[in-house]
């Protein structure tokens, strides 16, 4: 399935993405519910799935998609995790996840316009695939460290470079409004295909910067299950941004750096098209 969030005259609700059509996943359900958070922290997925078809919806054209889950409780971020981009930047790779968090307020919806920070003249992007955690996740095994994964997305860690690299702590650079534009869809896991087969790419204004695979991850998605549910508990609708590939702006020569009127577009052939333009 492919989950969304999309905003009616109800408000922001579930939805499944078929065909070009949303269908409400409450209403297929006859519940009373209205988050992807909701389905997720009450099991309801694999219901869910034997309800939507033949279910009515709503041209996806006709609607506004919203961030896939837009209320998560913890957004982590992974940073260092793919070897060409540690190479990239002359650095070794780690031997334990470098990682930093986002809020609620970096979160942006498919298609959304994102007005550059006030307090940056070096803004980068970076193409990550997300995962959303499925259910409470605490000192997890390896071996069933899948089972608390819902799906992938496809995520945009946009980065302020000069406020990232001021301090010895990352996240100045991570948390202006809008630096977390994800979606469109969350695709689980059975739609989506290999956790470490998922290939992406990054263009800026319509020229390829990034291409990857989940292949080339230092820590994969079920390592990274297994050794963040060791330092914290991992609640139902927690997005995981798995790191960004090689080809950063801020690594190029001449570095590139994103300016107003840009246009993002990550696309991967599992995930869908993730679309962002820079005010």
């Amino acid at each position: 399935m492919r989950l969304v969030t999309y905003r009616s005259e109800r408000g922001e609700r579930a939805g499944v993405l078929r065909d070009e059509v949303v269908v409400d996943a409450w209403d297929a359900l006859g519940a009373g519910g209205t988050s992807v958070r909701e389905l997720l922290a009450g099991d309801r997925l694999d219901e869910l799935a034997g309800r939507i078809a033949g279910a009515e919806g709503l041209a996806l054209d006709g609607v506004a998609l919203c961030p896939p889950v837009p209320d998560p409780e913890k957004i982590i971020c992974i940073g260092l995790n793919y070897r060409e981009h540690a190479a990239e930047a002359g650095l070794e790779p780690p031997d334990s996840p470098t990682f930093f968090a986002k809020f609620r307020n970096a979160l942006a919806a498919p298609g959304a316009e994102v007005p550059l920070p006030a307090a940056s003249e070096k803004v980068d992007y970076e193409a990550e695939i997300a995962f959303v955690v499925a259910r409470r996740a605490k000192d997890v095994k390896p071996d069933r460290a899948l089972d608390h994964v819902a799906g992938l997305m496809l995520f945009n860690d946009l980065s302020a470079r000069d406020l990232q690299f001021a301090t010895p702590q990352w996240m100045p650079g991570k948390v202006f409004d809008g630096s977390a534009p994800c979606g469109p869809a969350l695709v689980t896991l059975d739609e989506a295909g290999r956790h470490d087969a998922i290939s992406f790419e990054l263009k800026l204004n319509g020229e390829r910067m990034q291409a990857s695979s989940t292949a080339d991850l230092i820590f994969s998605i079920p390592e990274l299950v297994t050794r963040l549910s060791r330092l914290l508990t991992l609640e139902p609708g927690d997005v995981l941004a798995t790191g960004t590939p090689f080809g950063v702006g801020s690594t190029r020569q001449p570095r590139v750096w994103l300016k107003a009127g840009d246009e993002v577009e990550i696309s991967s052939p599992q995930l869908g098209r993730l679309l962002t333009r820079l005010a």
